[in-house]
């Protein structure tokens, strides 16, 4: 399958905007706090895998690159692919995607309600059809196709 390749300015201005997005989330009164126990992180244990939307997808996919990786590290155990297998952190947490930055463990407080977040999702969700995207689609498989739609 050929993928469209986005054009320089609009990957850019897409890239900003999912940045926005993230950047208006961490401002939000709600008190949570990541403390990396990384339980969310094991898919086939909690049986939940983050959903991405383009935007997000090609945000997290330009942060993999920038560690050197052209592709998404296999990981046979269940656990996201993003996790680092000789440390075990996360290789983008600093560009990690809406999901896991909302979804939270109960130690770290808890997941955000739907209400709280609801009109960053619709920002997440108009940058998607900006791009020509298929809507909020699995981690793995949202990743795959970024990284082979970026040229550098």
């Amino acid at each position: 399958m050929k993928r469209r390749r986005i054009p320089d300015q609009d990957l850019r201005r897409a890239l900003d905007e999912v940045r926005a997005v993230y950047a208006d989330l961490s401002l939000r009164p709600i008190e949570r706090n990541c403390v990396r126990v990384k339980e969310c992180c094991h898919f086939k244990l909690t049986g939940r895998t983050p959903h991405l939307t383009k935007g997000e997808a090609l945000f997290a996919a330009k942060a993999l690159r920038a560690t050197g990786r052209t592709q998404l590290p296999e990981n046979a155990t269940g656990a996201c692919p993003l996790l680092d297998s000789s440390h075990g952190n996360c290789l983008i947490y600093d560009s990690r995607p809406f999901g896991c930055r909302t979804h939270f463990c109960a130690a770290a407080g808890g997941p955000y309600a739907r209400r709280e977040v609801i009109d960053l999702i619709r920002r997440l969700e108009t940058i998607d059809a900006t791009l020509a995207g298929s809507g909020a689609r699995l981690l793995q498989s949202a990743m795959i196709d970024a990284l082979g739609s970026l040229t550098t």
